[in-house]
């Protein structure tokens, strides 16, 4: 018991406390700026990360995955915030958890299997350029000093960890670089009084500790009616982020996860970050994966990285306040360069043409709208539309005449539904084989749909009509049953 509670929590009690802090550093630029796009103070985001990072590291399916407020959930919320306000948005939160905690209990995590690896590798790359994006307003119209500073981080960041494996030393990797790199930007700048944007010009950090509460919005049926839509949307969001992040955590540990208990743990954040105060949330996937590369393997570093980020805003507050930004800029650049998947870009060309346009679409449609949901939409959509062409085109009506019966057999190979039904049709001559005894043999070939059943019954329908004495042979039990169902005739 305690070797599976040690694995599954702190398989290295230092690295996962010190992948958690880069996590945190990760999260702080990104809540604020969140919470902007959602019209809410900074301290609605700040608070809700700290909640769900705690709830989630108990409750959620995917230990090492790090959960907060985010951008996609921010851009579902700020039309009810602007329209309504923040208790509006409190109790949307609320509801939003409770859909997301049903679809864990009825075990529907399972529909993310037909988000397919194009799919994923886009939301992976959009998420790495709008990740990127995200920084530039920081750096537009900046002087010298910002621009040295950001390569000085960047050069802190990667120079290290290459520093310490060419002199073997592991005491320059024992510390994640990008902590060194806040604390080594922070007090030079400091120490040579340049004049840098800090954290504490990003918004008023929170001064207190979260309060428990219920929304303050009137329990109505119109309440209901003006947070249901908005509340589905931050559900479905929620979840696709989340578990497509799961997924990418997944792969980089070599390690499986429970999706639906996931789903579930979220909506249980979801509805204890909206009583405390704080706007719903989802997986992060580039502080999750920031917290996988330096070394966070279980439960205690997402835990850590929420309570890290509660110390960091309340009791350490003057101190991070002085912060420059460009330090938690270099860190993002990093966390956006280890998401991005460069393989994808060589596998462009050695991948078939429709995988790698359904991949395309994703990040294309991701970043103009800036829309995970939308864009995963579309990769969904085209992967079935695509899926659905090929194996249309597998389907093969073969002829063959018996010279000494007369007797005309068509041979039916493939799959028959409503994309190749048209093309089942069209393989009958039935003018040509008027007046003579027919078999449609479809020992190999399943009928799908009604669409499929429909085809075969208008086929026979022809021939008959020309005079023809029609046999089906070889119906699978499953086509037959379809075919019972439909009322249509076997022979």
């Amino acid at each position: 018991m305690l070797t599976r509670l040690r694995a599954e929590w702190a398989p290295s009690i230092p690295r996962e406390l010190l992948a958690g802090a880069v996590a945190t550093f990760a999260l702080i630029p990104e809540v604020i700026a969140f919470s902007f796009v959602a019209g809410v103070d900074p301290s609605v985001g700040l608070f809700a990360s700290f909640v769900i990072s705690l709830v989630i590291a108990f409750v959620g399916g995917r230990p090492a995955m790090v959960s907060a407020a985010a951008g996609s959930v921010a851009l579902v919320a700020a039309p009810l915030v602007q329209s309504h306000g923040l208790g509006y948005l409190l109790a949307a939160g609320l509801l939003a958890g409770l859909v997301q905690l049903v679809f864990g209990l009825l075990k529907l995590g399972v529909l993310m299997r037909f988000v397919s690896s194009s799919v994923r590798t886009g939301f992976v790359n959009a998420l790495a350029v709008l990740i990127f994006a995200a920084q530039l307003p920081h750096l537009q119209g900046q002087g010298v000093a910002t621009w040295a500073m950001l390569a000085l981080g960047l050069a802190i960041i990667y120079g290290l960890p290459w520093l310490g494996g060419v002199l073997r030393l592991p005491a320059l990797s024992a510390i994640p670089s990008p902590l060194i790199c806040v604390v080594a930007l922070t007090l030079l700048a400091q120490s040579l009084g340049v004049h840098l944007p800090t954290v504490a010009d990003l918004g008023k950090l929170p001064d207190s500790l979260p309060v428990f509460g219920w929304p303050g919005v009137p329990l109505s049926l119109d309440t209901l009616r003006t947070i249901l839509l908005p509340a589905l949307a931050i559900a479905m969001v929620g979840l696709l982020e989340s578990v497509l992040t799961a997924a990418v955590v997944d792969e980089m540990t070599d390690t499986p996860s429970d999706k639906n208990r996931e789903c579930a743990g979220l909506g249980v954040a979801n509805i204890a970050a909206s009583l405390f105060g704080g706007i719903a949330g989802c997986g992060m996937i580039g502080q999750a994966v920031g917290n996988v590369k330096y070394g966070g393997r279980g439960r205690l570093s997402t835990l850590f990285a929420g309570v890290f980020l509660l110390i960091l805003m309340v009791a350490l507050k003057d101190w991070v306040s002085r912060v420059p930004v460009i330090a938690l800029v270099a860190i993002m650049v990093m966390v956006s360069a280890s998401t991005f998947d460069w393989k994808s870009l060589s596998a462009l060309v050695r991948h078939p043409r429709l995988s790698s346009a359904v991949m395309l679409a994703t990040v294309v449609v991701t970043i103009a709208t800036h829309n995970l949901a939308a864009g995963v939409a579309v990769g969904v959509l085209l992967s079935g539309v695509f899926f659905a062409f090929k194996v249309s085109r597998m389907l093969a009506v073969q002829v063959h005449d018996d010279d000494a019966t007369g007797v005309r057999t068509w041979r039916v190979t493939g799959q028959v539904f409503f994309a190749s039904a048209d093309a089942f049709i069209e393989a009958f001559d039935v003018l040509g084989a008027e007046g003579r005894a027919v078999v449609i043999d479809v020992t190999h070939a399943h009928f799908w749909d009604i669409t499929a059943v429909a085809a075969l019954d208008k086929v026979a329908e022809r021939l008959r009509h020309h005079g023809c004495a029609v046999q089906v042979l070889g119906l699978n039990e499953a086509s037959g049953v379809l075919i019972d169902r439909m009322g249509a005739e076997k022979a």
